[in-house]
């Protein structure tokens, strides 16, 4: 049986076993003119006020938008959406887009470019978000913490926020509050909302909101400074969008996920002895530290003591001048990866869920962008030959239970949720 896998920008395709469980996010329905419904929805939102109304004769305004590390449609969004604010009143001229990087590297001028599109480019002001610069002010506490955002953002008569829902290994959802803390906050206040104690709650994880602490703190961040109008888009595996949900926080981000959740949430039976995994592709795979994700996706099917076997383009290399490149580097086992009560440093994150899947299971990776140094670091084994390298970890794993090797394929990685059933087969 071939498989398409989700792998950076053009997919790699695999033959499994006949008898493999091949899990992917359920058909979703496009919506049949994009430009419309981005256009509709900001003039009808869920809540607040329309997008018009909202625009008065003077002031300046800030549009918020992903950065080059999520899948986000910006060339179908932004331009229905600057155009409305045209409309309104606010042209470039009163406009500002802040890129929402959170920690992440800023984009090439020609990356940017194709982020958002050439002509915006040439007509908007565009700042990068940088969370390690002094261009932050203090918007209040939370748990005790002041909470640092960018000063462009905070000092705008209107703040717009946009966004795209896909499942979060632990913020539960991303999307919504999370362009404004973490894309636009400064370093310290992203070390408490992904601290080692907050990862390390059983609430952070995969779909959950209520009682999940990165969520209730980033939602709570975001609540000192509130973005005017939030825009959130859900997508289909081809970049379409299946859905626009605007509106003020947290109501238009609760419809999102919620219309998210019927087509990426799957049940499966039981654990699998072997899981063949994706990061999404571009630009979701776009180096080790985002891969995490898939990792993670893996990890809530695959059998303890199993195999989770990696497909990630990684273009970007680890990176290899982060933080978390450092911090595999000087580690020397599962147990220094994890630090869940060690010093917090910056992708320290990562490093703690990346331990707790090696923790369950051994990974193999396959990558076009990373050597084999960078993949051993990570304490993972290289695979050159993906179908080879899959063919020999069912091996491997074959006889264990004293049956053949159970083995399950997620072909767009995180993007899905699987779940095993309260009743796994025997």
């Amino acid at each position: 049986m071939r498989v398409t896998l989700a792998y950076g920008r053009g997919g790699l395709d695999i033959e499994v076993p006949d008898g493999t469980l091949v899990v992917g996010p359920a058909r979703s329905t496009p919506v049949a003119d994009e430009n419309d419904e981005v256009r509709r929805a900001v003039r009808s939102p869920l809540s607040g006020r329309p997008l018009g109304d909202l625009v008065g004769a003077a002031g300046q305004v800030v549009v918020v938008f992903p950065d080059i590390t999520r899948p986000m449609p910006n060339t179908t969004v932004l331009p229905p959406l600057l155009d409305e604010l045209a409309r309104a009143g606010a042209g470039p001229e009163r406009v500002e887009l802040l890129c929402a990087t959170g920690t992440h590297r800023r984009a090439t001028g020609g990356e940017l470019a194709e982020l958002v599109g050439g002509d915006i480019v040439r007509r908007y002001r565009i700042h990068q978000h940088r969370a390690d610069d002094a261009d932050h002010v203090s918007v209040g506490e939370v748990d005790g913490v002041p909470v640092l955002l960018d000063r462009r953002y905070v000092a705008a008569d209107r703040r717009i926020l946009t966004g795209f829902v896909e499942p979060h290994f632990f913020a539960g959802w991303s999307g919504g509050p999370k362009g404004v803390c973490p894309g636009l906050a400064a370093t310290s206040t992203i070390m408490e909302a992904h601290s080692p104690a907050r990862i390390a709650d059983a609430g952070s994880t995969w779909l959950t909101t209520v009682g999940n602490p990165v969520h209730e703190f980033v939602s709570a961040a975001t609540g000192l400074c509130p973005p005017d109008l939030s825009v959130d888009v859900t997508i289909d595996d081809r970049s379409h969008l299946t859905g626009v949900f605007a509106g003020t926080l947290p109501d238009s981000h609760r419809a999102a996920c919620a219309a998210a959740a019927r087509t990426v949430t799957r049940s499966v039976p039981g654990r699998f002895d072997v899981v063949l995994t994706t990061n999404g592709g571009h630009p979701l795979d776009r180096n080790l530290y985002q891969s995490v994700k898939g990792l993670a996706a893996a990890e809530r099917v695959v059998a303890d003591g199993g195999i989770i076997v990696m497909a990630a383009a990684c273009t970007d290399g680890v990176p290899g001048d982060g933080p978390f490149a450092r911090i595999l580097e000087s580690a020397s086992s599962i147990e220094e990866l994890a630090r869940p009560f060690g010093p917090a440093q910056v992708d320290g994150w990562q490093s703690q869920v990346l331990a707790r899947v090696l923790a369950r299971a051994d990974i193999w990776f396959h990558s076009d962008g990373l050597s084999d140094g960078s993949i051993r670091s990570a304490r993972m084994r290289p695979v050159h030959d993906l179908a080879a390298g899959l063919e020999e970890a069912v091996a491997a794993r074959t006889g264990n239970h004293g049956r053949p090797a159970r083995l399950c394929v997620l072909p767009r990685g995180p993007l899905t949720v699987a779940t095993p059933s309260d009743d796994p087969p025997h």
